[in-house]
């Protein structure tokens, strides 16, 4: 398989038609090699248009959602990145590249020794994996970030990490339950103001803990 072209393509005719302009998230995507993030034996599906299992009932972003995640957060070298979900450590990387360091979060430390290991295959080391479990009492890692990307679903949207955010910082978190759920970009405009940005719908499992909470029967 040509990874190479498949990169191209799926920049193309997945990122690209998605609404995804930002060069710097498209050059990115195309010069990092996904199919060194996927399951060993999935390397075929890569480049496809569609979450990938990563076990554990975990899935790896879809290439366009990614696209589509980064532009908003539009991370700058000077920015301090914090992921909630290293997963494969593909989004990790892609942070990484565009930012001056990451700390990134997963629950599964099976998950953050596989991510790390890629991560190291590439040279990527601005990029700091923690094994930790998200709650609303967790305390990040950082005091400040200018990005938060949160690579899961909130059934309803939980403020705690909109905190962490420094003035002008970015949160990206889709909110909801099948099948509206909305993608949303959330910026700190001042100490105490915060702007929430509705951008796209789509579908992510939600994250440990942040589930719809069963309905009360009579």
């Amino acid at each position: 398989m040509d990874y190479s072209l498949a990169r191209n393509n799926m920049v193309e005719q997945q990122v690209r038609p998605w609404d995804v302009l930002d060069m710097r998230v498209l050059d990115v995507m195309e010069a990092l090699p996904r199919e060194r993030f996927v399951p060993s034996g999935r390397e075929g599906l890569a480049y496809a248009d569609t979450e990938i299992p990563l076990g554990n009932g975990e899935f790896m972003l879809a290439p366009k959602v990614v696209g589509r995640l980064l532009q908003a957060l539009a991370p700058t070298q000077s920015d301090r990145a914090l992921e909630i979900g290293t997963g494969s450590g593909y989004v990790t990387g892609c942070l990484a590249r565009l930012a001056a360091h990451v700390d990134s979060v997963e629950r599964v430390d099976d998950f953050r020794l596989a991510a790390r290991a890629r991560l190291d295959g590439l040279g990527i080391a601005n990029a700091q994996l923690r094994t930790a479990t998200v709650t609303p009492e967790w305390t990040p890692p950082g005091t400040r970030y200018d990005v938060i990307s949160v690579n899961g679903a909130m059934a309803e949207y939980d403020p705690f990490l909109q905190t962490h955010l420094s003035l002008g910082g970015r949160l990206f978190v889709v909110v909801g339950v099948p099948p509206v759920m909305e993608a949303l970009l959330v910026i700190r405009v001042a100490e105490d103001s915060y702007r929430t940005e509705k951008l796209f719908e789509t579908s992510l499992k939600p994250l440990l803990g942040f589930e719809s909470k069963p309905a009360f029967v009579f």
